[in-house]
């Protein structure tokens, strides 16, 4: 990138900073939502730096941009929505049978919810996707032993998650053939 081209973005940059991430901010859910639409509202502009008009206009061509990026991070949010519903369904149609069914899926939904990202990864591909160890090595890139002990720990804390929520996992009378793998991946 040329030396005029790095100024105008710069320039851009540091005039419309604030007011773009003001502008994430009053319509994001969280910070870390509004930073990561921030941050990819200046990579579009980044890389769209020719596109990028001068002064005052540049401010608004960003509002744009920053405009396009929330609607983008919107239709991800209702997706992982989407999914989480049908995860909640596919649960609730495991554990129907219980009389506490309800209670007992929204504290199993919240402590699955409650671990890190890549516990959850590794728990789903376990028991969703009926990985093996060595299979979930080459699916992330990592070795056989990082996944044993990474899977390890994550089911050690969602073991704690579920203790802590007062769910009762060790009962196996209340298991269907369905929940097995869930059973498994604990």
């Amino acid at each position: 990138m040329d030396d005029e081209r790095r100024a105008r973005f710069e320039a851009a940059y540091n005039r419309t900073y604030g007011q773009i991430t003001a502008y994430a901010a009053r319509r994001c859910d969280s910070p870390q939502d509004a930073a990561d639409v921030v941050a990819e509202t200046f990579t579009v502009a980044w890389r769209r730096v020719d596109e990028l008009p001068e002064g005052e206009e540049a401010t608004l061509w960003l509002y744009g941009v920053a405009r396009k990026v929330l609607a983008n991070h919107f239709r991800g949010d209702n997706r992982r929505r989407v999914r989480t519903a049908e995860l909640d369904a596919e649960l609730a149609d495991l554990y129907g049978h219980s009389p506490d069914t309800q209670v007992e899926l929204d504290a199993i939904g919240r402590a699955f919810r409650g671990l890190p990202d890549d516990d959850r990864e590794l728990l789903s591909l376990v028991a969703w996707e009926g990985l093996e160890r060595e299979e979930i090595a080459r699916a992330l890139g990592l070795s056989r032993n990082a996944v044993r002990i990474r899977l390890h720990r994550a089911r050690k804390r969602l073991s704690r998650a579920l203790a802590a929520a007062g769910v009762d996992i060790t009962a196996e009378s209340r298991l269907v053939p369905a929940e097995r793998p869930l059973r498994e991946a604990l």
